[in-house]
């Protein structure tokens, strides 16, 4: 067993294809202990015969001598004919299988069998395909149905998107870009960085070289929130440009625009500018081993630091000046001031006005007549009587 092991292995889909004939493959992202990220492709008889050496491997951990001690993960045999359907529906499992094989001790989650099972292959970077047969259909698990794995999509042909400049590779887990490269986008990541594929080529990519081909406008983003949501800097970031913000591990920020391309629009008091959106976390949320480590990643190049960028599109994206985010901003701030003030006056109204009765003393019982001697002779007892003779 040597140092390489996989840190989680996430279920993306599957796709449909058609050479050599039609067939089925399911999409995992790996993530491996140096923080790499690869896709790879796994037919599901392929995933069966892996998990029965498995258990061939770990007899008392799969059950075979005593199923009290069973901890490797039930899979179900394949079907002698897999269809779309039985492809479907066995994602749920897939996944769970996939995440509780992580999560087994270390002996068998990171043993040899493991790790080169999910190693990226030769097919993996260069698939089978043909411009003249038909484009594999990509069906992708929403991320919403982790909770809900049978809430699967119907069939999605990846989007395409061009590169707007060329881009240089960083790192292995990223890809290089010429411009007027035509890539699908298999996964957009709101930290900036999206996972595109571009022929027999898969990797990670800044959003800010990209833009879709129906438009220039980003029907994803949102338009600004101006009430803001509370944030946590977890990272430190320095600005390089002027209407970047410097903040530092701790701050509480409030985020009031979310965009496409990792680089938010924050409010630090009264002052707006870009920050990295891999750095923030939502105030409240559990800080995770995972985001620490994404964290290490140097934040995406933004769109206005791009040379040489050049659109098909007439119109330039849709943006806002950062004056505008301020001043909207400022006014914002300064109606919800005014509602506090109002409220808190409406208050003090109430205890003004309830003061005066509680000051005002408490009116005293009043002290009954004596009664009269002849009631006191026919109504009172032998010995009240006796007093007053």
């Amino acid at each position: 067993m040597g140092d390489t092991f996989i840190r989680h292995i996430e279920l993306l889909g599957y796709e449909k294809r058609f050479l050599p004939s039609q067939h089925y493959v399911y999409m995992f992202l790996v993530k491996w202990n140096d923080l790499s990220e690869k896709v790879i492709y796994r037919r599901f008889t392929e995933i069966y015969e892996f998990h029965k050496v498995l258990k061939e491997m770990f007899p008392i951990e799969s059950g075979d001598i005593n199923t009290e001690n069973r901890i490797i993960p039930h899979l179900p045999a394949p079907k002698w004919f897999d269809g779309q359907r039985s492809t479907e529906n066995r994602q749920s499992t897939l996944a769970e299988y996939c995440h509780a094989l992580v999560n087994l001790p270390h002996k068998i989650s990171r043993c040899l069998h493991v790790v080169n099972f999910f190693k990226v292959r030769h097919d993996d970077m260069n698939p089978v395909t043909d411009s003249q047969i038909k484009k594999p259909e990509v069906f992708l698990l929403p991320k919403d149905s982790r909770k809900n794995l049978t809430d699967i999509t119907g069939p999605i042909i990846l989007q395409t998107y061009r590169a707007i400049a060329d881009y240089e590779k960083s790192s292995t887990s990223e890809m290089a870009l010429k411009a007027g490269d035509m890539v699908d986008i298999v996964e957009k990541s709101e930290n900036g960085w999206w996972f595109c594929q571009l022929k027999n080529r898969r990797g990670w990519v800044p959003a800010a070289y990209l833009e879709p081909m129906d438009g220039p406008d980003e029907s994803e983003e949102q338009e600004p929130n101006y009430a803001g949501e509370l944030y946590v800097v977890q990272k430190s970031y320095t600005a390089v440009e002027e209407d970047e913000l410097t903040l530092k591990e701790g701050d509480t920020i409030e985020v009031i625009h979310k965009l496409l391309d990792g680089w938010w629009v924050i409010r630090k008091d009264e002052t707006t500018g870009y920050y990295p959106s891999m750095y923030l976390q939502k105030a409240g949320e559990v800080n995770t081993s995972v985001k620490s480590e994404l964290r290490n990643r140097s934040a995406p190049p933004r769109r206005s630091t791009i040379r040489n960028a050049k659109s098909i599109h007439k119109q330039g994206r849709k943006q806002i000046s950062q004056e505008t985010y301020r001043r909207n901003s400022k006014k914002y701030i300064q109606s919800r001031r005014n509602m506090q003030g109002n409220s808190q006056k409406k208050a003090n109204v109430i205890i003004e006005k309830n003061e005066p009765q509680e000051n005002k003393p408490k009116a005293q019982p009043a002290v009954p007549p004596r009664p009269s001697k002849d009631l006191i002779l026919n109504r009172c007892t032998e010995i009240t009587r006796k007093k007053i003779l």
